[in-house]
């Protein structure tokens, strides 16, 4: 069961998490506020844990550019912990949502912070780690993140600096090396998929596009059968097969056959 403070909206399918050491270095503080900065302006809502450090930074940074986040605590959701950022957790909540899946009145206790970050990468597109100590909670997220399925982005740093041997382990282990803010998007092609989320929400249904989400199904149809059950042209339902994948509602599965997906079948219904 989780327990939520706020709202959680369909736009926060695009999320990636920002995670790190409780006590960053000016360039991890840096760092953090940079990419939360950018990917929230971008539209996509930043996932953390709201504790000391980049946690907060994070939170912080995807708020003042105008952006979504999320908060996962290690505590029930009327105990907030740091007690310093209250604050941030109100306005987290009217920007996104605090969620845990602990019962109301549970402490903030040591053992209750890890299992937590399960949540945190399983909420999340991608994770971030900006800086991590030896006994970091971000290298946990981490490990969750590779067991998810999920992608890890390290920011490497000075090899000398304790803060970054672990975000540089992590970029030998094989995590994706973060040279740019850039790379995030570029690496799980959120630019796609955030321009479907726009489409399906925003771009209106055609005659022919109601058609063709009515006539497909889980089975794969090829083009000409479509043709041939509809009466339409071919370019008519090329046109609206194109339209429909960027909505994210139909999906080539090669050779020209296509499938409706799981977004056509919630939103349609076959008389």
């Amino acid at each position: 069961m989780l327990f939520i403070r706020g709202e959680i909206r369909r736009q926060d399918n695009l999320a990636v998490a920002v995670v790190g050491s409780r006590k960053p270095t000016s360039y991890g503080r840096s760092v953090a506020k940079e990419v939360s900065s950018y990917l929230s302006r971008n539209g996509i809502t930043i996932i953390s844990g709201m504790a000391r450090g980049i946690d907060g930074i994070a939170h912080r940074a995807a708020l003042d550019a105008g952006g979504r986040t999320i908060a996962v605590l290690g505590s029930g959701i009327d105990q907030i912990y740091p007690p310093e950022h209250r604050r941030l957790a109100g306005e987290i909540e009217s920007s996104g949502a605090i969620m845990t899946n602990y019962p109301l009145d549970t402490k903030p206790e040591g053992g209750n912070f890890p299992p937590r970050n399960r949540i945190i990468s399983g909420l999340s597109l991608a994770v971030v780690v900006v800086e991590a100590g030896a006994r970091s909670g971000a290298l946990i997220t981490a490990d969750f993140a590779a067991e998810q399925g999920r992608d890890v982005f390290a920011v490497p740093g000075e090899i000398y600096r304790s803060a970054s041997k672990r975000t540089n382990s992590l970029i030998e282990a094989g995590a994706h090396p973060l040279l740019q803010v850039e790379d995030v998007i570029e690496m799980l092609q959120l630019e796609l998929v955030a321009r479907q989320e726009i489409a399906s929400t925003s771009l209106p249904h055609q005659p022919t596009e109601h058609l063709l989400i009515g006539v497909l199904g889980d089975d794969p149809t090829h083009i000409d059968a479509l043709q041939e059950t509809t009466g339409l042209s071919s370019a008519e339902i090329s046109a609206a097969l194109a339209m429909l994948e960027l909505k994210g509602e139909v999906r080539q599965v090669g050779g020209m056959n296509f499938v409706r997906t799981r977004e056509g079948r919630i939103e349609y219904r076959v008389d």
